[in-house]
C-alpha cells in the first residue's frame, strides 16, 4: 500500500470527536481522553458494598480476551448490546440483558504463537479494543490474520455492521507495506495492542512490537479516512523500537491526538521513542518541541527498558491550575509526569526526576504498565493507576493501587493521595454519581484474586472486597478493565463475560 495525501474533502471535515449517548461505552475507558471516568447515579458507595453477580446473565464466548468490551443501548434489533472481541478473531454481539449471542463474525484465522518471531499471546488475533461509530452503526476493529497457518502474516483493519457483523464495502484495509520515511510496515514483527480511536472522520490504529522486542519493529500510528479507506496515512518512530503498545492506545482532546512510545534501540539522538507525541490530522508530526515530550534521561530509559510506553496518555483538566489542560504520563521507571497539552516541551532539561515537563515525581517502586484513570471530586482531581511495585510516598496503607492528587496550583502539584492493595493486576476505572460525588475506583484483581474490587476514590478505603465464592471470576487477562452501564458492571475474561449489578 502506498501512502497517499488526504483528499481535500477529508481535510476539510470538521466532524466532532466520538460522543456517546448516555450509557453507551463506545471506546476504551469510555472517552477519547482515556480517563475512564463514568457517571452513574445508581452506583453509590453504599450500594457498591452490595454489588453481586447478575445470575440472569450468562455469556460464554470462545477465546482469550484482551480487549475491553463495548456497549451500545441501540444495538441490533434495538437491543442493548455488548461487543466483545477475542484472540480467535471473533467479534461477538451479545444481548446485554441476558448474554445471549446476537451474531458472531470471524475475521480470518489468527496467527499461532509458534509462527511469530517472539511474543506471549497464543493465538494472536484481536488484542486492541475496537471502537464503535453510532452514527454509521459501524464497529472498527484491527486483527492479525493468516491464510496459511501463520506463514503469511497480515494486519487487517475491518469495518463491521453493528447490526449483523457484515463487512462494510471497501474494507478491510491491509496495512502491510505501508511506508513512512525510509522503511515499510513489517507485519511479522508488529503487534496491535493499543485501543483504536475515531476522531474527525479518521480511524487511528497504533502498533508496537511483540513481547520480547524481536525484529526491526517501530511504533506506528495508522490513520484511515473512514469515508475513503484506501487513502491511509502513517507516522512511525524513526528509531528501531519505540512501540505504541499501551493498552489505552491513542487519546484525543477532540483536536489533536496523543500517543505514548516505548524504548528505542541504539539511538544516539532522539528518534521518537520514550515520548508523548502530539499528532495532527492524518497522523502528521510537526517535529516541533511543542508537539512532543521526552524525559531528559531518555537514553538511560532506553538502556534500562524503562520506557514511557507502557501506559498511554490520559487527558484531563484542572481548573485553577496553570497550565490547566494536562496530560498524565506514567513510566515503567515508576515516574509520573504532568504535561501541558498546549506545549509538551520537547526534550526535558532537568535531572530525569524532578522538574520534567510541568511536574514530575517518583510515585512507584516498580513498573507502571496499565491504563490509568482520571476523575474529579468536589475538591480535587485524581489519577489512579496499578503498579507492579508499591506506591512511593503513601500516606498510610501501602499497596499496588495508587491514586495521585493533582493540585490546582502554578504549576499543578502531584502528591500520592492514597495507596491500597488491588489484590492482582487490572486497569482501574472510576465512577461518580454526578461527575464529582461518591467517587469510587474499580479494579479487577487479574492474575491473583480474579475478583472485582471497589475503593473510596478520596480515601482508598475498601468498599467491596470481591464478594462470595460465586462472585469470583476466572482467567481475566492482565490490564483488563471493567465497564459501567446503568448500575451494572461488565468484565470480559477468557471464554466468558461476567455481569455484576447494584440492584
Amino acid at each position: 500500500m502506498k501512502v497517499h495525501c488526504l483528499p481535500a474533502l477529508v481535510l476539510a471535515m470538521l466532524a466532532a470527536p466520538l460522543v456517546a449517548v448516555s450509557g453507551d461505552v463506545l471506546q476504551h475507558h469510555l472517552n477519547g481522553s482515556r480517563d475512564g471516568a463514568y457517571v452513574d447515579p445508581l452506583i453509590t458507595r453504599k450500594g457498591a458494598a452490595g454489588i453481586h453477580r447478575d445470575k440472569t446473565f450468562n455469556a460464554p464466548i470462545k477465546g482469550p480476551v484482551y480487549a475491553q468490551p463495548l456497549y451500545i443501548n441501540n444495538g441490533p434489533g434495538s437491543r442493548s448490546t455488548l461487543i466483545v472481541a477475542t484472540e480467535r478473531n471473533s467479534v461477538v454481539a451479545l444481548d446485554a440483558a441476558t448474554g445471549a449471542p446476537l451474531w458472531t463474525k470471524t475475521l480470518g484465522n489468527p496467527v499461532p504463537r509458534s509462527q511469530l518471531p517472539c511474543g506471549n499471546i497464543d493465538p494472536l488475533g484481536i488484542t486492541g479494543t475496537p471502537v464503535i461509530d453510532p452514527s454509521s452503526r459501524t464497529i472498527y476493529v484491527a486483527a492479525m490474520t493468516t491464510p496459511d497457518d501463520g506463514r503469511t502474516k497480515r494486519h487487517l483493519v475491518f469495518a463491521l455492521s453493528l447490526d449483523d457483523g457484515s463487512t462494510r464495502a471497501g474494507w478491510p484495509v491491509n496495512v502491510s507495506g505501508l511506508k513512512y520515511g525510509g522503511f515499510s510496515f513489517n507485519p511479522a514483527v508488529q503487534n496491535q495492542r493499543g485501543a483504536l480511536l475515531l476522531n474527525s472522520g479518521l480511524l487511528y490504529v497504533p502498533y508496537g512490537g511483540h513481547w520480547g522486542d524481536c525484529g526491526d519493529y517501530h511504533g506506528w500510528v495508522i490513520a484511515i479516512p473512514v469515508a475513503d479507506p484506501k487513502n491511509a496515512t502513517a507516522w512511525a518512530t524513526e528509531g528501531r523500537g519505540g512501540g505504541a503498545w499501551a493498552p489505552g492506545g491513542i487519546a484525543t482532546d477532540g483536536r489533536s491526538i496523543f500517543v505514548a512510545t516505548g524504548n528505542t534501540f541504539g539511538a544516539r539522538t532522539w528518534m521518537g521513542g520514550e515520548a508523548i507525541i502530539r499528532l495532527g490530522l492524518g497522523a502528521k508530526f510537526s517535529g516541533n518541541s511543542a508537539d512532543y515530550f521526552t524525559p531528559s534521561n531518555w537514553r538511560q530509559l532506553d538502556d534500562d527498558d524503562a520506557d514511557l510506553g507502557g501506559s498511554g496518555p490520559v487527558l484531563f483538566d484542572v481548573p485553577g491550575a496553570t497550565p490547566s489542560k494536562l496530560i498524565a504520563a506514567l513510566g515503567k521507571n515508576g515516574m509520573a509526569y504532568l504535561l501541558n497539552r498546549d506545549d509538551l516541551g520537547g526534550i526535558a532539561k532537568s535531572n530525569g526526576f524532578r522538574g520534567e515537563g510541568v511536574q514530575s515525581n517518583k510515585v512507584s517502586s516498580g513498573e507502571i504498565i496499565n491504563a490509568a484513570a482520571a476523575y474529579k471530586t468536589a475538591s480535587s482531581a485524581y489519577v489512579a493507576f496499578q503498579t507492579r511495585g508499591t506506591g512511593v510516598g503513601c500516606p498510610s496503607r501501602r499497596g499496588n493501587l495508587v491514586a495521585l492528587r493533582v493540585g490546582a496550583s502554578a504549576p499543578p502539584s502531584i502528591t500520592v493521595a492514597w495507596c491500597t492493595n488491588n489484590m492482582g493486576g487490572g486497569s482501574p476505572i472510576a465512577t461518580t454519581t454526578d461527575g464529582r460525588s461518591e467517587s469510587i475506583v474499580w479494579t479487577v484483581g487479574t492474575g491473583a484474586s480474579n475478583r472485582l474490587h471497589a475503593f473510596d476514590g478520596e480515601s482508598g478505603e475498601l468498599l467491596f472486597a470481591g464478594g462470595a465464592q460465586e462472585e469470583q471470576m476466572s482467567r481475566v487477562q492482565n490490564f483488563q478493565t471493567p465497564i459501567v452501564v446503568n448500575g451494572r458492571i461488565f468484565v470480559a475474561a477468557n471464554d466468558q463475560v461476567y455481569a455484576f449489578t447494584i440492584r
